[in-house]
């Protein structure tokens, strides 16, 4: 609606998790490097977590994008399945067809899958959002998953991604060997105040703005003070701001604009 008032290409601050708005932070850029050294290190089990809208299913999509040709994937979004399920949806992902549906096979038909990608010096790596949903039973699965390997190396690396209470599930008694293989645990961080401004303009930048749209020293203090530096909500409140400028025919974003867009969200909480 609003975008042709401001010269952009597109909206600059849709929640959805597009890896090109990518904004690397400190814990960002911190959280990134983890994840290399993890799969391209061979550790097998990684935990990535974080509270909800810090990017953490941006930053495996950009992770994704840049990975070597040499690294095959598999992406589960949503996992909520039953054990065997999610062994299905793990295979075609990786593009893997298997005829018999049951457990042993499906084990089968991935450790073949992942030798014969060793035979051709390839990687690979199974990213699991939203693991903080996945039953007991499910992750004692995913340790099974990472006993995939050779004599010295692991032939599967496995990416764990989720809110805190990941890290206090697999806290648990009765997976205790599931923590003794996580080799790598990165916890990502809000965004730091004045990190909050370059996230706007990096934003407004990749949609398209010539510098022209502004927001105020006060109205950045407010957008902190209102999403506490987490991207979401700063993509939330931001929204609504550059709305109300267009409609007020503004193209500074002012404190007195990010009040009214902050009450009428305190109105719908």
């Amino acid at each position: 609606m609003y975008c042709d008032f401001y010269g952009l290409k597109e909206v600059p601050f849709n929640v959805t998790a597009d890896p090109h708005y990518l904004f690397f932070s400190r814990k960002h850029r911190e959280a990134f490097s983890h994840l290399v050294y993890g799969v391209e290190q061979k550790k097998g089990i990684i935990v990535l977590t974080g509270e909800i809208g810090t990017g953490k299913t941006t930053l495996c999509r950009a992770f994704l994008n840049q990975i070597s040709k040499k690294v095959k994937s598999a992406f589960i979004i949503n996992p909520s399945f039953s054990g065997r399920e999610l062994l299905r949806a793990i295979l075609e992902d990786f593009g893997i067809r298997s005829l018999n549906k049951n457990k042993f096979s499906l084990l089968s038909n991935l450790n073949k899958f992942l030798l014969r990608q060793k035979e051709v010096d390839n990687n690979a790596v199974l990213i699991i959002d939203e693991a903080q949903n996945l039953k007991t039973s499910e992750l004692e699965q995913i340790r099974l998953l990472s006993n995939l390997e050779t004599e010295k190396e692991k032939l599967l690396q496995i990416i764990l991604v989720g809110q805190p209470e990941l890290n206090r599930r697999i806290q648990l008694y009765n997976l205790r060997q599931l923590r003794q293989r996580i080799m790598v645990n990165y916890h990502i961080l809000p965004l730091d105040e004045d990190e909050v401004s370059k996230y706007i303009y990096h934003r407004l930048t990749i949609a398209g703005s010539d510098g022209r749209i502004k927001f105020s020293l006060s109205a950045l203090k407010k957008i902190y003070e209102f999403s506490s530096g987490i991207p979401r909500l700063i993509n939330f409140i931001c929204d609504r701001a550059l709305l109300l400028g267009f409609i007020r025919e503004k193209r500074e974003i002012d404190e007195e604009i990010l009040n009214i867009c902050i009450k009428d969200f305190d109105q719908y909480k």
